[in-house]
């Protein structure tokens, strides 16, 4: 078990990193974009071979905790001098043997930007399968991956008073959050991945973080909060014998229950007004579509917004899950996982699975106004929270009116927007018109020419209405029918964010 950090002790390794020049921008400056952008695979030779026999401290330090290399107990020493070796044993960082040290976490650097600025954390977590040489232990805490990272830049900017973090890990999502509020509770049934968020805090000098243990909402019970946050541990799993459960992705319970038991359980830990957002998978089972058993997980007294980004077959996502682990395919092992998953899935009819984000909000009064279920597979997602933020206010806003204060509203088009037009070969009109989205979740969606005319004409001076009547006349059309069948578009362009409030 990792021990119980020591503020003292924290405190000076961070004097020792901030010596060192323990960034991300510096490391990757030592060895190099290639071999900086190969040592999240697994491969770390490249920058070994970069480092070469340099023993500042920067290189050492990063040799032991970003490689996870064991360096020459004189180096460490030398890298350490306020922490020192003890030191770094009794937070459990290092192993000590005769004159070399070994790593017994990683400590990478983290950088993250938002609204109030550039911040670079330095994060602890369990050694990868690179560092181990072998699969993972189930008791594995998980460090910074492409799902955490995922999910932060999806959160919204909107602050608030308390924020949960539902299955912490290493905690890099209760540190986001703690940007944005006051309190946040950040829960785990792993005690190790608890102390791991204790750490973390410490280190980077967050306060306001308190870790609970506990499944699911049972640490909070009775609580609410202005924000959730969840990156749960979705992945399917067969709960068979010999099948690895590793804490940090697999719940504990059968096929999608888990994620179920997320979606369905968070609206009673909502203030008025406060927003859950959690990534998922989703099973397809026997022709019935993922975002449709989402859809009846959730609390019908809150807004849903659910983006499903893909869907991988039975034998890929086995695939994914089995490499995951460490286990090397062309071995027996390999094999007899991918047959346990495989059978696993047949027996719930299982064709698919799908993979998405999900975003819940209780609103401040009335019913729920928002349900969108939808597959999006394109955009970019450094730019979803505040793209998912104004989304959201320009829903909020448009939920408001009715066709008649619609019809009066002044439009503009969004900065990232811009137009296609295909022709046929000798046709003077085009037989497509695209409207194509640069931000966000990139959607191109198809308009007919009365859209387009509306979408081109929506520069902050003239109300819907007007256009719309203005068109109508243009394309010899009765203006009340073109009104009819244009808001509801224009409605669906404002909430996807292709048109925007001109005031706003």
């Amino acid at each position: 078990m990792l021990p119980e950090p020591d503020p003292i002790l924290c405190r000076a390794l961070a004097d020792d990193l901030r010596s060192a020049g323990f960034s991300g921008a510096a490391l990757r400056d030592a060895w190099g974009v290639q071999a900086d952008d190969a040592v999240p695979r697994g491969v770390r030779r490249p920058a070994e071979r970069a480092l070469g026999d340099r023993r500042d401290a920067l290189a050492v330090l990063g040799r032991l905790w970003v490689l996870g290399a064991a360096v020459a107990r004189e180096d460490a020493a030398a890298a350490l001098p306020r922490l020192g070796l003890d030191g770094a044993e009794r937070l459990g960082l290092v192993t000590v043997t005769g004159d070399r040290v070994a790593p017994a976490v990683l400590l990478r650097p983290q950088p993250f930007a938002d609204a109030d600025g550039e911040v670079e954390w330095w994060i602890a977590s369990d050694l990868d399968e690179a560092a181990l040489g072998g699969p993972l232990p189930e008791d594995h805490v998980l460090g910074v991956g492409g799902a955490s990272q995922t999910l932060a830049k999806l959160q919204l900017t909107w602050r608030g008073g308390t924020a949960l973090d539902l299955g912490t890990g290493c905690g890099i999502q209760a540190l986001r959050l703690r940007r944005l509020v006051s309190r946040v509770v950040a829960t785990d049934i792993s005690e190790r991945a608890l102390r791991f968020t204790r750490l973390n805090a410490l280190l980077n000098g967050v306060d306001g973080i308190e870790t609970r243990l506990g499944s699911l909402f049972a640490p909070v019970a009775g609580e609410t909060f202005d924000r959730v946050a969840s990156n749960p541990p979705f992945v399917i799993t067969p709960r068979v014998a010999g099948v690895p459960a590793y804490e940090y992705r697999d719940g504990g319970l059968e096929g999608d229950a888990l994620v179920a038991s997320v979606i369905a359980g968070v609206g009673a830990h909502l203030e008025p007004g406060g927003v859950a957002q959690s990534l998922g998978n989703w099973e397809y089972r026997d022709g019935e579509s993922g975002l449709d058993r989402v859809r009846g997980w959730v609390d019908p007294s809150l807004d849903a917004w659910v983006v499903e980004r893909e869907v991988l077959d039975p034998l890929a996502y086995a695939e994914l899950w089995v490499r995951d682990g460490g286990t090397v395919p062309g071995t027996p092992a390999y094999a007899r996982l991918i047959d346990a998953w495989l059978d696993d899935f047949a027996r719930r009819g299982v064709t698919g699975v799908g993979f998405g984000y999900v975003l819940l909000r209780r609103p401040l009064a009335g019913a729920p106004t928002l349900a969108r279920y939808e597959r999006v597979a394109g955009g970019g997602e450094s730019g979803f929270g505040p793209h998912l933020a104004a989304c959201l206010e320009n829903h909020d806003r448009a939920a408001l009116l009715d066709d008649e204060g619609l019809a009066s509203a002044v439009l503009g088009v969004a900065p990232d927007v811009t137009e296609a037009r295909h022709h046929r070969p000798g046709e003077e009109s085009p037989s497509v018109i695209e409207l194509r989205q640069g931000g966000g979740f990139a959607r191109t969606i198809e308009v007919d020419s009365a859209v387009a005319a509306l979408v081109g004409a929506s520069d902050g001076d003239l109300p819907v209405g007007a256009l719309i009547d203005a068109i109508a006349q243009l394309l010899d059309v009765d203006a009340e029918e073109l009104r009819a069948d244009v808001l509801p578009r224009v409605r669906e362009l404002i909430v996807t964010g292709f048109l925007t409030f001109a005031d706003a």
